[in-house]
């Protein structure tokens, strides 16, 4: 029987909250409206560019997890079963490749199409560990997100890998992931991320 809210300790109520607030879904649907806003000179450009990165990057990939969920494909919104992982994982890149072509299509700015183009790595990458280990996502999308922060909006960005730290305790805590599984999420969504956006900016 699953405990109640009262009945659970405090440091797991606050990693639950960390992992909702921070989790993947939340991170892929702010960075790209991030990279949006700073390149954007006009509403109409925002809401064009924008529009095309949070349809393909979140709202279909995100609807792809809650219909699984509902139909009891997968076990939760975090995809806690490695096995569960492959088929939303696939879709959700086939919808990011789908607003790269959109995207080029509309002639975006450099800096949005890397930012898109981190998203499809980092997550291609992701797809491809998970197939023989259970890497953290979380972790990874943490520290990718962090990671193109940095070049994108100014070295204050660096504060955030506090919140990937606190990501990374907050899978351990709920007993979703190892440390190892969210140090090699972090080693791998950081320099990844990172490298892939100072190449194509």
């Amino acid at each position: 029987m699953r405990a109640s809210r009262e009945d659970r300790p405090a440091g797991t109520r606050l990693a639950r909250l960390l992992t909702e607030a921070l989790a993947p879904t939340v991170l892929v649907t702010a960075l790209p409206l991030i990279a949006a806003a700073r390149v954007s000179r006009s509403a109409g450009q925002f809401l064009l560019w924008g529009g095309i990165a949070l349809t393909f990057c979140a709202v279909i990939p995100i609807g792809v997890l809650v219909h699984g969920v509902r139909r009891g494909r997968l076990t939760d919104r975090h995809v806690g079963d490695r096995t569960q992982r492959a088929r939303p994982l696939s879709i959700g890149l086939a919808s990011v490749a789908a607003g790269l072509l959109m995207l080029a299509a509309v002639r975006a700015p450099a800096e949005l199409f890397a930012v898109i183009v981190v998203v499809f790595v980092v997550g291609a990458a992701c797809a491809l560990v998970n197939h023989w280990w259970k890497l953290s996502i979380h972790a990874a999308v943490a520290a990718a997100a962090v990671a193109v922060l940095v070049p994108l909006a100014g070295p204050a960005a660096n504060l955030g890998w506090a919140l990937v730290a606190a990501v990374g305790w907050s899978r351990v805590r709920l007993v979703d992931h190892t440390w190892p599984q969210v140090l090699a999420g972090v080693a791998l969504g950081g320099p990844l991320a990172a490298g892939t956006f100072l190449a194509l900016a």
